[in-house]
């Protein structure tokens, strides 16, 4: 196999870049389509709204991934929101989103992306990186497990968190 990084570049999101824009809108609407995102795509509230949304907010960061090809297409995607954790009083980055194109997965292009996750992530002093993933994902939950990522558990007696949500918009 080849190394990724001679596939692809990644790339720290410029959001007032309009190649980026484009490029985080597409890749966030394809992994919408697809069944692990929910497979209805990006609504025409968000595709409008999300790069300017991300861009407001200093704690928002995104990685993109591109195709070292002639034609650079954007394969890969991470949005992280920094968080604060209270019990070791430092940032925390949330992994938001990971999005790799179906035709590029299994290279390690997610890998290389969240490679400069942890980059930044030390660069803001964050104590940890935290992401959700759904149960039903077995292939993500492997590749996160070879990356070091594993159940959030205070004390195993207790069990492992889960995520939950409510939501507060009917319109989202």
């Amino acid at each position: 196999m080849t190394t990724p990084k001679h596939l692809i570049y990644i790339c720290r999101v410029d959001y007032a870049n309009p190649v980026h824009a484009r490029a985080l809108v597409a890749l966030l609407d394809a992994y919408a389509h697809d069944p692990m995102g929910g497979g209805s795509g990006l609504s025409e509230h968000a595709k409008t709204h999300v790069v300017a949304g991300l861009a407001a907010r200093p704690q928002a960061f995104s990685v993109l991934a591109f195709s070292r090809d002639e034609d650079q297409t954007p394969v890969g995607l991470v949005n992280c929101i920094e968080g604060f954790s209270t019990f070791a009083a430092k940032p925390l980055v949330n992994i938001h989103d990971v999005i790799v194109l179906p035709d590029w997965r299994g290279q390690g292009v997610a890998g290389t992306m969240l490679e400069a996750v942890v980059q930044i992530a030390r660069e803001r002093g964050a104590c940890k990186l935290t992401l959700e993933v759904l149960s039903g994902n077995q292939k993500a939950l492997r590749a996160y497990a070879k990356l070091g990522f594993d159940a959030y558990q205070l004390d195993p007696e207790a069990g492992t968190a889960q995520f939950l949500q409510m939501w507060l918009d009917e319109g989202v």
